[in-house]
């Protein structure tokens, strides 16, 4: 499955982004979609993740100002950002896989997932 991240940009401190994921050609029904996101020199963090059926894992550092949901109509994977830090500067990518649909912490490992987006780079300025 071809997936497309999309919704990022440059928002100053305190502000909000809508992320978006769509999955080319096909819905995303019997997977799990995972928000990641990799800051410049640093590795690739696990933020959120939706099972289409129903269910939602955070990253603990991520609860409260992170959302992530489904868009039946759309057909993507969203993840509302709100109150946003220039520590939230970052390339966000979006992941999926279809081989697990029990969270553990194993859910945050990026290798767990087997698609990957393009990244879409969001940019907080201070």
């Amino acid at each position: 499955v071809q997936l497309q991240a999309s919704g990022g940009g440059l928002v100053q401190t305190g502000g909000s982004l809508r992320l978006s994921c769509a999955a080319s050609g096909r819905t995303f029904s019997g997977y799990i979609v995972g928000w990641f996101r990799q800051a410049p020199g640093k590795e690739r963090d696990f933020v959120a993740a939706l099972r289409w059926s129903g269910g939602t894992y955070y990253a603990d550092s991520m609860k409260g100002r992170f959302t992530i949901s489904r868009d039946n109509a759309k057909n993507t994977v969203d993840l509302q950002m709100n109150s946003l830090k220039p520590e939230d500067t970052a390339l966000y990518y979006c992941a999926a896989t279809r081989k697990w649909v029990v969270f553990t912490t194993l859910s945050t490992q990026p290798n767990r997932y087997d698609y990957w987006g393009q990244g879409t780079l969001v940019t907080v300025s201070s």
